[in-house]
């Protein structure tokens, strides 16, 4: 039989984690020939290779190195290139995951030269179209040819926007795959010791959408709450490099000196960041796939934003979507500090075995074919 030759993408950080599960479960099947093409959308030391690192990916069959830029310019350097790399290598499906900018550029090109789109953590909606990852991600669905979905109001949102069902796949989270493979192995990290951190002594934070950090008075609002925060508890903040630059550029660094307890440190790599994660006593954060972990780890997640896009992480799992104002996440923090966080479930399928079942899909498919 012929081999099923697949192009799996990767641009940024959030990506490593959902197809490492991904390529470990293709190469099991002597009938796949996986590739794997990072575009190179993130590209340092701590959020790309040790990432690579630490999750077991191979080297990269293709790197890009498109790097930073404007969303248009980015999405279209992205497809220059990419179109490039599928006319020598001519696959037969085009793996994509997540609503980073090389999602929908690298979408677009399999469509429009005709090869198979699989997109995987598809249908979730914020139903905020101020947010880039939206556009992306109601984009790609729409010109997707396999839909993997990890939560059923993704399957709801796609029907509303008339995905045919036979296209879409509940399968479970590949996200949750990678937490629960490498746990025990993140349980081996030394990383509390070398930032002076008792377990459940602490609350986590991270920041890094536009909407949180671009703005000097929202930045402010957030970074004073964290303060006061301090004085309760210890605070970790692995700053993201957006962040930092915010916070440099508004001149707010030398205001952070004054809170010894405001830890802020630089930003580490997913085996150290899922300990720190699973030891805190609570995460603040703005990210997507935090409020999935923590809701799996039995954290208990305050977001700062107005909407999620993952709503099972609220109906189901740990996460209290509490908006930017200071006063409802400090009272959040209270609560939680004195016992009170709240107690969530493992949502369906967020087993460790979503990989396994795309891939499933995907062979049958083309078998199908």
């Amino acid at each position: 039989m012929k081999s099923l030759k697949i192009v799996n993408v990767v641009g940024a950080r959030p990506n490593f984690m959902k197809i490492a599960p991904i390529i470990d479960e293709m190469k099991k099947h002597d009938d796949i020939m996986p590739y794997l093409l990072h575009t190179g959308q993130h590209y340092d030391r701590v959020m790309s290779e040790l990432f690579f690192d630490q999750l077991g990916l191979p080297k990269p069959d293709i790197y890009l190195g498109i790097g930073s830029g404007g969303h248009g310019e980015q999405t279209g350097r992205i497809m220059i290139e990419f179109e490039k790399c599928m006319h020598d290598l001519q696959p037969d499906m085009v793996l994509v995951v997540g609503d980073v900018n090389s999602t929908i550029a690298c979408g677009l090109v399999a469509t429009k030269l005709g090869i198979k789109l699989v997109h995987v953590e598809a249908g979730l909606r914020s139903f905020d179209r101020t947010m880039p990852e939206e556009i992306n991600r109601v984009l790609t669905d729409q010109i997707s040819d396999y839909l993997f979905t990890t939560e059923a109001s993704a399957q709801q949102n796609l029907e509303r926007e008339g995905i045919s069902a036979e296209k879409v796949h509940f399968v479970g989270n590949v996200m949750i795959d990678s937490l629960l493979k490498h746990r025990e192995k993140a349980g081996q990290s030394q990383v509390l010791t070398e930032l002076g951190l008792q377990p459940n002594s602490y609350l986590l934070v991270t920041l890094h959408r536009p909407a949180n950090v671009d703005d000097k008075e929202i930045l402010t609002q957030l970074l004073d709450v964290l303060a006061r925060l301090s004085e309760l508890t210890t605070v970790v903040f692995p700053v993201h490099p957006r962040t930092r630059n915010r916070v440099k550029e508004f001149a707010l660094d030398q205001k952070l000196q004054d809170y010894p307890a405001l830890k802020l440190v630089d930003p580490v790599g997913y085996l150290d960041f899922l300990h720190i994660m699973a030891n805190s006593q609570a995460v603040v954060t703005d990210s997507g796939g935090i409020q999935e972990e923590t809701s799996v780890l039995g954290v208990p997640c305050i977001t700062a934003r107005d909407n999620t896009e993952r709503p099972v992480t609220v109906d189901v799992g740990t996460n209290i979507i509490v908006g930017r104002d200071p006063e409802r996440i400090f009272s959040e923090a209270q609560k939680i500090l004195a016992g009170n966080g709240k107690k969530g479930l493992l949502p369906p399928l967020w087993d460790g075995r979503a990989a396994e079942r795309i891939v499933a899909v995907l062979r049958e498919q083309a078998q199908a074919a």
